[in-house]
């Protein structure tokens, strides 16, 4: 099992329309991550002034990757989330501590 996280940034008066959102997440956005390979066990989100945080326990993250940048439901909610979230380039995280 491996674990990744990534962290995005919300456009500045956007942030109750973000956690609006995330009320109802697309049903086709979930089966797209789950109905992969990647094989997800967690996939939680947090938000703070601002700052998103997601974090993944799954066994593949390369297809999670893939899934979120082809799949149409990604496309659709990233078309949801255009003007809530600022761009980035390198959202990904890398692990630098991990207790057990």
């Amino acid at each position: 099992m491996e674990r990744i996280a990534f962290h995005l940034e919300i456009e500045d008066g956007q942030r109750e329309a973000y956690r609006t959102e995330h009320e109802d997440v697309p049903e086709a956005l979930e089966e797209a991550y789950l109905e992969s390979d990647a094989g997800i066990e967690t996939y939680s989100v947090f938000e703070t002034d601002g700052h998103v945080f997601g974090y993944l326990e799954l066994e593949n993250p390369e297809v999670i990757r893939e899934v979120m940048e082809e799949s149409d439901a990604q496309a659709d909610w990233n078309e949801v989330m255009d003007g809530i979230l600022e761009e980035s380039d390198d959202q990904w995280m890398d692990e630098v501590y991990r207790m057990r």
